[in-house]
């Protein structure tokens, strides 16, 4: 069992405030894997000041933005050769398929540290524009003491949305990671320490609900970077919003997968059965509403049933597994509590269901749904677990209606023969990101966020540097 009896704070592994722990349970075994200090109010009163020296006083916001680029590059270099250890790690945590996160919970975040290294590197932080009584100089400055909220499902990924372009903006940063994942945070900070990036400049404390908000609320945070549900969201923005603090919002989705008649449902299944079920179905990108023209429908129904009738079922370790466990008993039994009320709204599941696969770990049985229309509740809410909905639609411009009928905008697929087709119903949809024939999985290079109430802002990209800045005029005579 891995057991961290510190905090990192202040560039340093310092002793916690209170006496409580967290314990990191496997979703498999359900055994103890993992022991960590349980954050408290005081000790992000610590963190917090820690980073306010830190940018008011140290180094870190007077380097030029190539040298902080230069240190996360040293970062990035050190993350690469311990890739294998995190992925690992998050599996045991969270029950990630090994294969997922081998593929996407450990390369992601280092191509993102990667990004942007380069990017810093080449990124103005000023500019001179014309002016009506003489030149206008627009200069980039850091926001601030940055406070970085991340869920358990894609932990390191998160983290990195936050943390590189925050780093190389010239930010400090207290990270308060998911009290379900805490124990991927303790390998990044061994390599934060390593790569030389000055004390205070990052710190990293997992905590619960209570010490989370203190941390949102404190009046030494100047911007708070938040991923999670759309209820937690609301009331971070709520907040920010009293405070006037700066605020950044990836929040929940409820994707469509809009399948066109001229669709190559062979090729078409080879996909989406990640990006419907990736993590075990625990990804606010999902495609879990699959949209089937009514001449088509059965045979799309078959299609997406026997896709998800070939996935192995069972320990998240194993190469082999293509659907993991949930990360908690809760989990579990919401993503049952919706397969009930799936069953009660009338739909059918023809995958699946109530009886679980395993008698030991917290798994749900991968279901799909057919006969559902898109005002039940199991196609409108996030269920966050294998759960998928066939939707019937009687022809493109009613597949486009249904796909934005919904609360959430933050990701969407087409599939179809047509490339060109497939790019006029992109531009129909509203939602962040969406994908033609691919899943958009949130290049690096490419804003990342969602419409409505899947949040505020944008990550990745220059647009996700830029939310690390502000943005100041000079104007002169002469």
């Amino acid at each position: 069992m891995l057991q961290h009896d510190r905090l990192f704070i202040g560039g340093d592994w310092v002793t916690p405030a209170g006496t409580a722990t967290i314990d990191v349970i496997s979703p498999h075994t359900e055994e103890t894997v993992g022991r960590v200090p349980d954050g408290t109010p005081a000790d992000m009163d610590r963190a917090v000041a820690a980073a306010r020296q830190a940018f008011d006083e140290g180094p870190w916001p007077r380097m030029t933005m190539a040298e902080r680029a230069d240190v996360v590059g040293r970062l990035a270099g050190l993350y690469a050769a311990r890739q294998a250890e995190m992925a690992e790690l998050i599996t045991m945590e969270m029950g990630s398929p090994i294969t997922f996160s081998q593929l996407a919970q450990a390369p992601q975040p280092l191509g993102m540290l990667q990004y942007f290294a380069e990017l810093g590197r080449t990124f103005a932080v000023e500019d001179e524009r014309p002016g009506l009584f003489g030149p206008v100089t627009v200069r980039r400055e850091p926001v601030g003491v940055v406070a970085a909220v991340v869920p358990w499902n894609v932990p390191q990924f998160v983290i990195m949305t936050k943390l590189a372009p925050a780093l190389v903006a010239g930010c400090t940063v207290v990270v308060k990671p998911a009290p379900e994942t805490p124990l991927d945070s303790y390998l990044l900070a061994e390599m934060i320490k390593e790569a030389g990036v000055p004390d205070g400049v990052v710190n990293i404390v997992a905590a619960g609900r209570e010490a989370g908000e203190h941390l949102v609320s404190h009046p030494g945070v100047d911007k708070v970077a938040f991923t999670g549900s759309t209820a937690a969201g609301r009331r971070i923005a709520a907040i920010c919003g009293e405070q006037l603090k700066r605020c950044s919002l990836e929040l929940g989705g409820k994707s469509a997968a809009i399948i066109l008649d001229d669709c190559d449902l062979g090729a078409a299944m080879g996909f989406l059965s990640i990006a419907s079920l990736m993590n075990n179905g625990q990804a606010c990108v999902a495609q879990t509403r699959i949209l089937a023209s009514r001449s088509r429908y059965d045979e799309v129904v078959q299609a997406v049933a026997d896709m998800v009738s070939g996935q192995v079922v069972g320990d998240p370790a194993d190469p082999a597994t293509g659907i993991g466990p949930m990360v908690a008993k809760r989990q579990q039994d919401r993503v049952e509590g919706y397969i009930r009320v799936g069953i009660d709204e009338g739909a059918k599941p023809v995958v699946g269901g109530l009886d679980r696969p395993r008698d030991r770990g917290w798994y749900v049985a991968p279901t799909v749904f057919a006969g559902v229309s898109n005002d039940m509740r199991i196609a409108r809410e996030e269920i966050f677990g294998p759960v998928l909905s066939v939707i019937p639609y009687d022809d493109e411009a009613d597949a486009v209606r249904i796909a934005n009928d919904s609360d959430y905008g933050l990701s969407g697929t087409v599939w179809t023969g047509d490339t060109e087709r497939g790019m006029d119903v992109a531009r129909r949809v509203r939602t962040g990101t969406y994908g033609v024939n691919i899943m958009n999985t949130m290049e690096p290079s490419a804003p990342f966020g969602g419409f409505k109430a899947s949040g505020i802002g944008r990550e990745l990209g220059p647009e996700g540097m830029s939310a690390y800045l502000e943005y100041k005029s000079i104007a002169r005579l002469g």
